[in-house]
């Protein structure tokens, strides 16, 4: 699979990673036995994926402790993964960032973070004193590179006065473009790399969903449960826009000879300072698709006409 380097001093990573969100469990309204997981996950490595993102409130540690079994005695592949604020996670008080690393290589089994990540802003922490934390873990060996999640350009300058931000990872899809046109090409010619998740718009982009797809209650796509995507891609009325515009990009995916999911990959990974895009399945089958999303080249017409279904 082809591959770009993370920021100015990052890794090499596949343009595709794997996400292991759902292997927590819970948030489809289902959790898949560990064993189809593990499958998933190692089908997507043999495919040329390289690494995968996880974080320590993924079912409470179950992913990270999932992802560790699947990439074990896979020297080749990065494990990414993230702490949280306090409630939700570790905390991102200085003694608390370490405790959250040590208590995540345990889980994963292994001796170094790849990558670690900020999950989201913390207003009651002054960010410099996390990210001087983020900053010793990596220059005692103990993390690789670091990065942050749902950070805006003012939180990332901060950082950057400390010790260089390896990474972004923001929600970015044709359904949700936020930050394409000012904070994207700000990391890039910071150096930071960005990986987006969500670029499937949490399965609307496969073309699977329509208007008669009914979810579970306890499937955050019904609108039972309080996340906020739900609002902006599945409420009444915004889910029907949006399929409309699925619909629209049915016909290029059928000239070009991949499926929608690969479409929507393709294109997140073509825009200006996109490192890659974190795709999860719990199908073999998918993953190996999503995969190979990474190799299909997008023409400057293929863009335009997408671009124009999307404005």
């Amino acid at each position: 699979m082809r591959t770009q380097r993370l920021g100015s001093s990052g890794p090499e990573v596949s343009v595709i990673g794997y996400g292991s969100w759902e292997a927590g469990g819970g948030i489809w309204g289902a959790n898949p036995p560990e064993d189809q997981l593990i499958d998933a996950i190692r089908s997507g490595l043999d495919a040329g994926i390289n690494w995968i993102d996880t974080a320590e409130i993924y079912g409470k540690g179950k992913s990270e402790t999932i992802v560790g079994l699947a990439a074990e005695g896979r020297d080749d592949v990065m494990i990414f993964t993230k702490v949280a604020p306090r409630g939700a996670g570790t905390g991102f008080e200085p003694d608390r960032v370490r405790v959250a690393a040590e208590s995540s290589l345990k889980r994963l089994g292994r001796d170094t973070i790849d990558l670690f990540q900020l999950h989201w802003p913390d207003d009651s922490v002054e960010v410099e004193d996390t990210w001087e934390a983020m900053a010793a873990l990596k220059a005692e060996g103990i993390v690789r590179y670091i990065g942050v999640s749902n950070f805006d350009r003012s939180l990332i300058e901060r950082c950057e006065k400390i010790e260089h931000v390896d990474s972004l990872q923001p929600q970015f899809s044709m359904l949700h473009r936020d930050g394409r046109d000012d904070l994207f090409p700000f990391c890039r010619a910071n150096g930071t790399g960005i990986i987006c998740y969500g670029p499937l718009a949490y399965g609307l982009l496969t073309g699977v969903i329509d208007r008669d797809t009914k979810f579970q209650d306890d499937d955050w796509r019904s609108g039972g449960t309080g996340i906020g995507y739900y609002r902006e891609l599945f409420a009444p009325g915004v889910i029907d826009k949006n399929l409309e515009i699925v619909e629209g990009l049915r016909p290029i995916a059928d000239r070009l000879g991949i499926t929608p999911a690969q479409l929507a990959l393709a294109w997140v990974v073509h825009q200006d300072g996109v490192t890659g895009a974190i795709a999860g399945s719990r199908s073999t089958k998918h993953v190996v698709e999503n995969g190979e999303a990474g190799d299909v080249q997008l023409e400057q017409k293929d863009l335009d006409e997408i671009e124009s279904l999307l404005n």
